[in-house]
């Protein structure tokens, strides 16, 4: 079998029902390091590719001035199409089985301290209107559930079941989970389908979550309207829905919650990606203990 990078696409999408975005970051990885090797080399073929030539590449990305998080997120693409030439192709050598990933500093997750959060909720940011309830609700969601952006985003009425307090989220790969909804929330969902009822006359959409006109919110949508409530709230450079996240998982584990719960709720595939919230539970535990302890 010749393997190519269509057919390497085609698999993401039709076999490990990979997402749209997730599908174009490959590709355009792929493309980009294609282009170098037909500048430097002659070639644009992958498959004719050896270790040297993937590590020279990696070497112009770092003097480019990307970030190591970048190069191995390239890295990683180049490791999928390989294996996947590998399994296709038995005379095939893999040369990313001499190339290893570039080690980054560790950075712990940003989050928005619990009090500043209750200040956001408490003090009526929001109004009372469709957009206001639309809004409060999206914070809520996010910031209780810890879900990703896409995910809100394809959220769809009949995910909510109000009597059991329970969300069904789809997740990376279409992968389903089910999350708990506080009382609270519930009882925000419902206050917000009235207005939307009285706002548009008729559900505008299968989708939970819509903008002024009636279509079915977007992710720049979300980013902005979370960017302007944090604003209101804290001075933190990264306001964004995966602070919300992150906000989530941080406070829940410093509220005593197990973390195999938090990994099953956020939809993590491995503990692994979970327990990098155990850093900052850490940390506060530490600024805890110097202020408390006597000998400290």
């Amino acid at each position: 079998m010749v393997v190519s990078t269509e057919k390497f696409l085609q698999y993401l999408e039709r076999e490990k029902r990979y997402s749209v975005h997730t599908i174009t970051a490959y590709k355009t990885d792929l493309i980009q390091f294609e282009q170098y090797l037909a500048s430097q080399y002659g070639f644009n073929e992958l498959i004719m590719a050896k270790a040297t030539m993937i590590r020279s590449w990696l070497a112009e990305l770092m003097q480019q001035g990307l970030s190591k998080s970048s190069v191995n997120r390239k890295l990683s693409s180049l490791k999928s199409f390989y294996r996947f030439a590998s399994r296709h192709n038995n005379v095939f050598i893999n040369p990313m089985e001499k190339v290893g990933s570039i080690k980054k500093n560790k950075v712990l997750p940003e989050y928005i301290e619990e009090e500043k959060l209750e200040m956001l909720f408490d003090q009526h940011a929001f109004d009372t209107g469709f957009a206001g309830k639309r809004d409060r609700l999206i914070i809520e969601l996010l910031y209780t559930t810890g879900m990703r952006v896409s995910e809100l985003c394809g959220l769809k009425h009949q995910d909510f079941d109000f009597e059991k307090k329970l969300l069904k989220i789809t997740g990376k790969r279409a992968k389903q989970r089910l999350v708990p909804v506080i009382q609270e929330v519930a009882e925000h969902y419902l206050d917000y389908c009235r207005q939307m009822d009285l706002e548009f006359g008729v559900r505008p959409s299968e989708h939970i979550f819509v903008t002024n006109r009636g279509s079915k919110v977007y992710s720049k949508f979300v980013y902005r309207l979370v960017k302007y409530y944090l604003w209101l709230v804290t001075t933190r450079h990264k306001k964004s829905p995966h602070v919300l996240r992150h906000s989530f998982a941080t406070h829940m584990l410093n509220n005593g919650a197990d973390l195999n719960a938090i990994k099953e709720i956020l939809g993590h595939a491995n503990l692994s990606a979970t327990q990098v919230y155990t850093h900052n539970s850490i940390e506060k535990i530490k600024k805890i203990y110097k202020l408390a302890h006597p000998k400290a």
